[in-house]
């Protein structure tokens, strides 16, 4: 026993402790649990999750996957030392990249990398996943904890996760009913949800030298959830969608047009947020590329035909802020 003993306070001075990591994970229970329903089966800290897959009222289900991370966000968590927002926008950024074909959220695997296990931050970042897959009626049915010290700096850790959803292939949306006369519509973002947020820090933090915890509210709100609101949507109203991340406007829609269809964007159709101004006033950054980097208060698109777009703005929310032209499958934005 005293052998055993050893070996595990060794890799503790390593840097990696195994009975705290036993322990934390013990706990997360609680979390994980308030997320299932009967579809998921097995115990918790198995080898892998289990969900039975059984879609009443579909006649052809199909699976559709994603999986992404929350970027240099991070980096505010870690300045501000709130954890308790990145979670959950991991998991509604993950919902809403599979909400654009239909699709409603299953199950969702989280991923947490660090130099060393802080029993409060991992508390905060598990109560994070746990609320926002809740609010997305998807189950957390498993993830992986890893210590690696010497590979992240004190302090600082990374997420990433994998949801899983599905989608009626009769009610599965394509962008292939897109067509000249159509209508784009926007769906307002929450700030920058959780895209361009090195250019962000670089204005901010470096060029115009504010506080992080000045600026910590509003650099991290949570990154909203658009799949519950897209749900309300009748069959066939809705064209294409387009989430509104990496890439804005400009490189995100073309993903969901025809090849000969362009969206043809009026950017003073919708009030800015003010962060946006600040950080391309102070940062001397081209409109364009603005467009590019950030959501641009604009974090989900929808395409609807004319005679639906009175009816779809008011069931979405939504703001007329463009129009579909014959073109060759790019974003033409109109200052």
């Amino acid at each position: 026993m005293k052998s055993v003993d050893k070996r595990r306070k060794a890799y503790a001075s390593a840097g990696v402790d195994v009975d705290l990591g036993n322990r934390l994970k013990r706990r997360i229970q609680s979390f994980v649990r308030q997320t299932h329903g009967p579809q998921v089966l097995g115990k918790i800290g198995g080898f892998g999750g289990l969900f039975r897959a059984n879609f009443p009222g579909m006649r052809d289900p199909v699976l559709v996957a994603s999986i992404d991370g929350v970027g240099t966000k991070l980096k505010i968590a870690f300045a501000t030392n709130k954890h308790n927002t990145v979670g959950a926008d991991l998991v509604n950024h993950c919902v809403n990249d599979i909400a654009v074909l239909g699709a409603r959220p299953l199950f969702f695997l989280d991923y947490i990398g660090c130099e060393k296990l802080d029993p409060r931050v991992f508390g905060q970042l598990l109560g994070g996943f746990s609320r926002a897959c809740r609010a997305a009626k998807c189950a957390l049915i498993g993830g992986e904890t890893a210590q690696m010290p010497g590979m992240y700096r004190s302090g600082e850790y990374d997420l990433a996760g994998c949801i899983v959803g599905v989608v009626d292939r009769v009610k599965m949306i394509d962008g292939r009913k897109i067509k000249p006369g159509d209508v784009v519509l926007g769906l307002a973002s929450n700030g920058l949800h959780t895209n361009g947020y090195s250019l962000a820090r670089k204005i901010l933090l470096e060029k115009m030298r504010l506080s992080p915890r000045k600026i910590g509210k509003e650099l991290l709100r949570v990154h909203k959830n658009y799949q519950p609101l897209l749900a309300k949507a009748p069959h066939g109203m809705i064209k294409g969608l387009a989430h509104i991340t990496g890439g804005g406007l400009i490189d995100n829609l073309p993903r969901v047009l025809p090849k000969n269809c362009d969206a043809v964007i009026d950017t003073k159709s919708w009030r800015m947020p003010q962060i946006f101004k600040v950080l391309q006033q102070n940062g001397n950054v081209d409109p364009r590329e603005m467009f590019q980097v950030f959501n641009m208060g604009i974090g989900m698109v929808a395409i609807v035909s004319e005679r639906d777009a009175k009816r779809a703005m008011s069931m979405l929310r939504a703001k007329r802020i463009g129009q579909i032209e014959r073109g060759s499958g790019k974003t033409r934005l109109i200052f």
